[in-house]
């Protein structure tokens, strides 16, 4: 099977996991038999040194000719960078924003597993995590307080920023729908976490997600403000399957969820459109403070390009042995420095790639 797939490493320690990941996609072509078209394009800080701005139609063109996007990190030290001298709509991260919108990714999936090997790097007691947990948070990706109008302005001496927070019946519903179609292949129960004490696009969201709910009798949906949803994810984890929210409380409860996995460094995502296309990317940053020096946690690339293989390229079998490889290396007590435990193996991102390579193709 062919397929096109474009890689944008992007900034930081970005080509080095893409790298890594890329590796394991070869290896899924050699053992299976795909052939995968690769077609590099910049994007961030890296495309603001070669053309001077943080998106390229190029780069938009050549994602829209392709099945799917791998992508890795944008953005850089915002303190020393010089591309943060720049406006905030020519620095690295409205390129993001940018291409997001462009291509209709409205719905991002974070999963957060704790794999049984890396609970000594959970940091919540064993009582809490008790048997482990395998939540997934789906954020609306495309609309809300990212994307509303903005401005900041001077009167009588006073300086005022003002951030628009809007939300329309449709977005809701076709990320609503999302959820709980997913939800209907997990464990078949929707959190919805709004602010809906406060807030009038919260009212408006929770409205829809029950309606939608009436098309999904046998997905149970149960409704959380976004204050206890942060505080329940640390305190019992376990209790979640598919937490459906806005795309501000999205960004941050996906992070927060990631840290409770053992590190940011095993956080995948998929940002998906109405179709099968998808752009995928670890939810970590840039980590500029270490690029370059092979340290950086490549599994969270590797483990989203095989969401990509499940969700864009219908390749489940080689999606599993994919996250199977990862499963086996954790298990043989190879750690990156960021998950790295007592009585384990510390490597590189290099060595960590071509371990997970190695082991992909060892299986029977």
């Amino acid at each position: 099977m062919e397929h096109k797939i474009v890689l944008i490493p992007g900034d930081g320690i970005g080509p080095e996991i893409v790298r890594e990941a890329k590796k394991v996609l070869d290896g899924v072509c050699g053992k299976y038999g795909h052939t995968f078209q690769y077609e590099e394009a910049l994007i961030g800080g890296a495309s603001i040194d070669t053309y001077g701005i943080p998106l390229t139609d190029d780069t938009i063109a050549a994602a829209k000719s392709a099945d799917a996007v791998l992508m890795g990190s944008v953005g850089g030290d915002a303190a020393t960078s010089p591309w943060y001298q720049l406006e905030p709509s020519k620095r690295p991260e409205a390129g993001l924003l940018k291409i997001r919108k462009e291509l209709n990714l409205f719905a991002n999936l974070r999963p957060a597993y704790l794999y049984s090997q890396l609970k000594e790097a959970c940091p919540l007691r064993p009582d809490i995590i008790e048997d482990g947990f395998d939540l997934l948070i789906m954020r609306e990706l495309t609309g809300g307080l990212y994307f509303g109008d903005r401005k900041t302005y001077e009167e009588n001496g006073v300086w005022t920023a003002v951030d628009t927070l809007v939300y329309n019946e449709q977005e809701i519903r076709r990320i609503a729908v999302k959820g709980f179609e997913i939800a209907r292949k997990r464990q078949k129960k929707v959190t919805s976490v709004d602010k809906a004490n406060v807030l009038d696009s919260s009212r408006l969201w929770r409205k829809v997600v029950e309606e939608v709910s009436a098309d999904y009798p046998d997905v149970k949906l149960e409704h959380m403000l976004v204050d206890n949803c942060a505080m329940q994810l640390v305190r019992d984890p376990g209790q979640f399957d598919v937490v459906l929210t806005e795309n501000m409380f999205g960004d941050i409860l996906s992070d927060e969820a990631s840290m409770i996995t053992g590190s940011i460094g095993m956080l995948s995502s998929a940002s998906l459109n109405e179709t099968k296309f998808g752009l995928y990317e670890p939810s970590h940053g840039s980590a500029p403070d270490i690029a370059g020096q092979d340290k950086a946690n490549p599994i969270a690339t590797i483990l989203s390009a095989a969401m990509m293989l499940r969700y864009s390229l219908d390749l489940d079998q080689e999606a599993d042995a994919v996250e199977q490889a990862v499963q086996n290396v954790l298990s043989q007590g190879y750690r990156t420095v960021d998950i790295m435990s007592e009585g384990c193996t510390c490597v590189g991102t290099r060595e960590m790639g071509e371990l997970i390579v190695k082991n992909l193709l060892a299986q029977a």
